[in-house]
């Protein structure tokens, strides 16, 4: 990469401050950048907008103020307040990484760069905003919104998505930050390529502060940055959805294996295939299920990062009490709302139980 448009782009952090100064979006960690909050917000923000965070980060710190009750916390309770942020992983890491702390660190989150990247969960992205917003240290912290505006900075066409890209940005823009506003610097860059230099070629560069430093608007170029491989196609997968309903109108529920996509929640019972009406009634008594009617309900789709699920689903009541299946329960559509976490996932099929139900 041409050293000289790098050293082009060394007086970058005047400007960039005084804008992000001017009209830094107010979000709740920022206010109280303590490392958990800090900590706590990055993970949350990983794969997920801001505005999407807020509320959950705000009822997550409310519940959990601290790391000494994150480790505290029980696992249904944090799946809990983790339903609707997905990628569950992040959740059952934080708690991890907080056990480690309190065993290894005196609960105390450690300052230490490779001491914070050495956690479950911290990549070195996270390591690098926690230990410059959180403790001042003069590390860059590179995710795709600021690989994206030095793309753009620099006019350059090469792949941001490869890893040795990617550590030689990071390289370079470490020289550029400013010691004494270290966190402020990083989180302006970021702030720039989520409110201005927007991806999928819609910057808005007449109101950019580094406008007059970029190579990609003087070259007319900026909508065409970055260059990134095509992604490829998701797979799509076929299920269907059974949700049963025993004589007391509670709700049979089944945990998600422990490892794998949405790991550590519960689901509503399910196969893989679209099933037709017959197949599923043979699906029930192969569950050791009675013979029961059953109501096609809508179908429903969700996308994931790699996968999309198309889903056809029934409702089946029981006129008795039955015994669940082995490692199913039976549960009221109270307590599904209130305790188990579902995955959003199964939203439409959630929205399905009756409010008043037991």
């Amino acid at each position: 990469m041409d050293e000289q448009n790098w050293a082009a782009l060394s007086a970058i952090a005047q400007p960039l401050l005084f804008w992000y100064d001017r009209g830094a979006r107010i979000l709740p960690w920022r206010s109280n950048p303590t490392p958990y909050y800090v900590w706590v917000s990055e993970i949350m923000l990983q794969q997920t907008r801001v505005e999407a965070v807020k509320p959950y980060f705000d009822r997550f710190v409310r519940e959990i103020p601290d790391i000494g009750a994150l480790c505290a916390v029980d696992d249904a309770a944090l799946m809990k307040l983790w339903q609707g942020l997905g990628y569950y992983n992040r959740a059952r890491n934080l708690k991890k990484a907080g056990q480690i702390i309190l065993e290894c660190h005196g609960g105390s989150f450690p300052q230490d760069y490779d001491a914070i990247r050495a956690l479950p969960g911290i990549g070195d992205y996270t390591a690098g905003a926690i230990a410059s917003i959180a403790f001042g240290q003069a590390v860059s912290a590179v995710d795709g919104n600021v690989l994206r505006v030095f793309a753009r900075l620099l006019g350059s066409g090469v792949d941001v998505t490869r890893p040795a890209v990617k550590r030689q940005f990071a390289a370079q823009i470490q020289r550029f930050i400013p010691r004494r506003r270290p966190g402020d610097f990083n989180q302006a860059l970021m702030e720039l390529g989520a409110t201005l230099c927007l991806p999928n070629g819609q910057p808005r560069c007449g109101e950019c502060p580094l406008m007059r430093l970029c190579r990609a608007y003087a070259l007319g170029i900026a909508d065409t940055l970055p260059v990134k491989p095509p992604k490829k196609p998701r797979r799509r997968e076929e299920l269907t959805v059974f949700v049963l309903r025993d004589g007391q109108r509670r709700i049979a529920l089944r945990p998600r294996p422990d490892t794998g996509l949405l790991a550590g929640t519960w689901e509503y019972p399910n196969v893989p295939g679209r099933l037709t009406r017959a197949q599923a009634a043979r699906q029930l008594r192969q569950w050791g299920l009675p013979a029961a009617q059953l109501r096609a309900l809508a179908p429903a789709k969700h996308v994931f990062t790699h996968v999309q699920w198309h889903m056809c689903g029934y409702e089946v009541s029981f006129a008795d009490v039955i015994p669940a299946p082995t490692g199913w329960i039976w549960c009221g559509a109270d307590e599904i709302r209130d305790r188990y976490a579902i995955a959003s996932a199964f939203r439409s099929f959630t929205d399905t139980l009756d409010p008043g139900a037991p």
